[in-house]
Formats: structure tokens, sequence, C-alpha cells
């Protein structure tokens, strides 16, 4: 599709290994990561670890993941978008990720960025 965003295609494991290094200058661990990653997506440790290491494209990531029901409490701002408003499924998913790592970053609790669930 010509007209679609370059980060489909891109492996979540690109984007990942920033996600990490941004929680881990914010002293939050790797471990966070992968418990809102599970938690967003539904994927077991095995199978997030499976997708990291066979470099899964985020198209491809989002589809086979089960996808959190709650997912949809996420709101907010995220690079100057609202998460909420966004049209483009895939995008939104995107989005959703981004902003809950942006809460580790920012020094809310597991409870409060998994919303009540931890």
């Amino acid at each position: 599709m010509p007209d679609e965003h370059r980060i489909y295609s891109m492996s979540v494991a690109s984007v990942y290994v920033h996600y990490v290094a941004k929680a881990e200058r914010k002293g939050r661990t790797k471990d966070e990561v992968d418990e809102i990653l599970r938690w967003l997506t539904g994927f077991d440790q095995a199978t997030l670890d499976r997708h990291l290491a066979d470099e899964t494209d985020f198209r491809t990531f989002f589809d086979e993941a089960p996808l959190n029901p709650d997912r949809r409490m996420i709101t907010g701002v995220v690079c100057g978008v609202r998460v909420e408003d966004v049209e483009e499924p895939l995008m939104q998913e995107i989005r959703y990720a981004d902003k809950l790592i942006d809460e580790l970053a920012k020094g809310k609790s597991m409870d409060k960025i998994l919303r009540g669930a931890s």
C-alpha cells in the first residue's frame, strides 16, 4: 500500500530497544516494559520473546495479538495526538504502546499504567 505508514512494516524489536532504553533512563526496568506489552497484547512472555527474536513487524504483531479489551481505557496525548482519537486501528494500537511506555518513564505506578489490573 503506497500510503501506508512506514512503522507498520518496521520490526517491533527495533522499537522495543528504544522502549527499554527510555524506561531504564528513568529508573524503570525491561521487565516492566515486558509486563506492559504483555498486558496490552495478551501475549505471554514466550510469545512476546518469539516476536522480538523473529523481528515481527508491527502489522503482524498486532494482527496476531489477542489484545486486552481494557486498552480502550488508555487516553491522553502522545506526539501531540490524542490516542483515543487515532482513527487508523493499527496506528492506535502502536500509540497505545507508546503512551503506556511514556507513563512508565514518567514514574506512574504499574497499577495505574495497567489500568488497575496489576
